[in-house]
């Protein structure tokens, strides 16, 4: 679904991911992880004014663990901002609408 955040695992990473033509912003967040839960909403709203121009994505640490540890992810939400298979920015905490966009326009 465009301008939707997708719920990702590990098999689905490499496609989705570092294959993906857009930039991809990744989020590991886990169920238990309020500031997560905070921080779904404004991922929603990211993905939909970003549609064409951005891809969002959500990894479950606890589903993945393998996946988290690979991109050393140390305190949730983590997210990773993915452009041609490489991390080329990365920021931990929940943060609003506001910063999280100043944070990634400059990449999209």
């Amino acid at each position: 679904m465009a301008g939707a955040v997708m719920e990702i695992n590990e098999a689905q990473f490499d496609l989705e991911v570092l294959k993906a033509e857009l930039p991809v912003l990744v989020d590991f967040w886990a169920p238990w992880c309020g500031p997560c839960k905070m921080l779904g909403p404004v991922l929603e709203e990211v993905a939909a004014a970003n549609d064409g121009r951005l891809k969002v994505v959500k990894v479950n640490v606890d589903e993945n663990p393998d996946l988290a540890q690979k991109y050393q992810v140390m305190g949730i939400p983590a997210m990773f901002l993915i452009k041609g298979g490489q991390v080329i920015e990365s920021f931990t905490g929940a943060m609003n609408k506001a910063a999280l966009t100043e944070k990634i326009d400059k990449y999209i």
